[in-house]
């Protein structure tokens, strides 16, 4: 369908971001503005010339704005057709205009719920009703109508309007797409809100997600699996999918999962943390004074499989720290940190012989993660669960030997409870001088991580302290770290025979802690 051109534009919007820009743009082409309440008086104070609603339809704003543009001379404009006799024949019947543009955006009725304390009847009073009868009223009618929902679509309007009159018919088509899932989305928030306060147990009824994609992947996991990347639309705050690249070719979907995976680690490392990711495992970890101490030292953790791996870091990657990343030998798939000195991206993308490839994304300040679920397709469902995200409760934490940690056990015993939480079970890991120097992963039996973590540390699995991420079944674990010269153990306890895999503690002299909270990560 060829162009429409532009004549009258309808604006109502709660958000006024950009609004005076584009509303000038428009009247700057001879487009003629219609507009309500709060938004016209917004025009108006910047000298923008508008027509009253209330005055083109006769009647007046009503119930404190609850009643503006309900009424048939607007919806009329709005739904006509075109390019039927009868619709235009009723426009010029009851002297309705034309609204080729229709440009709204919701009340705020997702930052009104989500402050503490705010009230139904503030809530409810929240709840759009004319803005979503006007957006689905346009986007039905996109073959004669431009619908906005969003600031970030104005400027692609007005280029259009600017270089040719009107709209094409595929931007039509995808602001209409997008209205859409604009109108479920806000529809989804209220379902949601009513849910929680009429359920009585903590679960939604229903589960509500809300996610707009943000790209395509060249494939997924795998080279004959199709992926796409889509943005959590009620998530805030650092993440991968918000993050600034800064050099290097485009992500994968392993890529993500990895970055994901490091981005979750240093949020819990202290001072300056470093970890080194490889297949969604930390094979290196570590934190230091400075970060280019942690580089070396958590790149140290496992050389080996450091080769092609992703790197996480939670401060400003500085120069120092660039240049222990750019030791021969070495190839990095890609780097995440809050942010990169000019000289780090200066060297990380010339110095090393990956530079050309090697992604580097900034993703700003981190902070605590606001998802607070955890969801995974299952084969006619969706499981569901709070993320595993809260901290150390070390009040909880229980000496059960008759040997006690010493304070520089403890530390070390802190850092690999740390680490422990984010490696696939059955998990180990054996940490000296706060940095990972074994990690045994993913294996069915628990004695058979410990055995890989021990073969992964070499001789540094003396004086080392191991963290399991659940319960010792048997006391084999026990003997076997002593064996290799580890000086303490944590794990959350609990088994039925406790008893015997402290007596195999006491027996070695060994301190074990039980923290009484397991970290399974399947």
């Amino acid at each position: 369908m060829k162009t429409i051109t532009v004549q009258h534009a309808l604006l109502s919007v709660s958000e006024k971001l950009g609004l005076v820009d584009f509303a000038r743009g428009l009247v700057d082409v001879g487009v003629a503005i219609y507009s309500t309440g709060g938004t016209r008086r917004h025009l108006e104070s910047h000298s923008i010339p508008v027509h009253d609603v209330a005055d083109y339809t006769g009647f007046p704003e009503m119930m404190d704005g609850r009643v503006k543009t309900l009424h048939p001379k607007v919806f009329g404009g709005i739904l006509c057709r075109h390019d039927h006799d009868e619709d235009m024949a009723a426009l010029a019947s009851h002297d309705i205009r034309r609204f080729d543009l229709v440009v709204v955006n919701l009340y705020p009725f997702e930052a009104t719920v989500s402050r503490e304390e705010v009230t139904t009847a503030e809530a409810i009073e929240q709840i759009d009703i004319g803005g979503p009868s006007l957006v689905r009223a346009a986007a039905k009618n996109h073959s004669f109508v431009t619908i906005a929902t969003h600031p970030e679509q104005y400027s692609v309007i007005l280029e259009e309007i600017q270089r040719s009159g009107g709209t094409s018919v595929e931007l039509r088509r995808r602001l209409a797409a997008e209205a859409f899932a604009r109108t479920a989305q806000y529809d989804r928030a209220i379902t949601t809100y009513f849910d929680q306060i009429d359920n009585e147990s903590d679960w939604p009824a229903t589960w509500q997600d809300s996610f707009r994609r943000k790209s395509t992947l060249r494939y997924g996991e795998n080279p004959h699996q199709e992926a796409a990347l889509y943005a959590d639309q009620t998530a805030s705050g650092a993440s991968l999918v918000s993050a600034r690249k800064l050099h290097g070719k485009e992500l994968s979907y392993n890529n993500l999962l990895d970055l994901d995976s490091a981005l979750n680690i240093v949020r819990d490392l202290p001072q300056a943390g470093a970890v080194v990711i490889k297949h969604n495992n930390p094979c290196g970890a570590a934190t230091a004074g400075e970060l280019a101490v942690a580089a070396e030292k958590a790149m140290a953790g496992d050389p080996v499989s450091a080769f092609g791996s992703i790197l996480g870091f939670n401060q400003m990657v500085d120069q120092a720290t660039a240049e222990v990343l750019s030791v021969p030998g070495l190839f990095v798939e890609a780097i995440v940190a809050p942010e990169f000195d000019p000289a780090a991206v200066e060297i990380l993308t010339t110095k090393p012989k990956w530079k050309n490839n090697v992604r580097l994304l900034q993703v700003g300040e981190l902070e605590d993660v606001t998802v607070p679920w955890a969801c995974r397709y299952i084969s006619g469902g969706l499981l569901v669960q709070e993320v595993d995200s809260q901290g150390n409760v070390e009040n909880d934490w229980k000496t059960v030997t008759r040997t006690h940690p010493t304070d520089d056990q403890i530390s070390e015993l802190r850092f690999a409870w740390t680490m422990v939480r984010h490696v696939k079970s059955n998990a180990i890991v054996l940490g000296r001088e706060q940095a990972l120097v074994g990690v045994g992963a993913g294996q069915m039996s628990r004695v058979d991580s410990v055995e890989i973590a021990i073969r992964k540390a070499e001789d540094r699995s003396r004086g080392a302290v191991l963290a399991s991420d659940a319960f010792f079944p048997f006391p084999d674990s026990v003997h076997r770290a002593s064996e290799a010269g580890i000086v303490a153990l944590i794990q959350p306890g609990g088994s039925r025979r406790d008893d015997e895999v402290i007596a195999a503690c006491d027996e070695h002299n060994l301190p074990m802690i039980f923290t009484g909270r397991r970290h399974f990560k399947h």
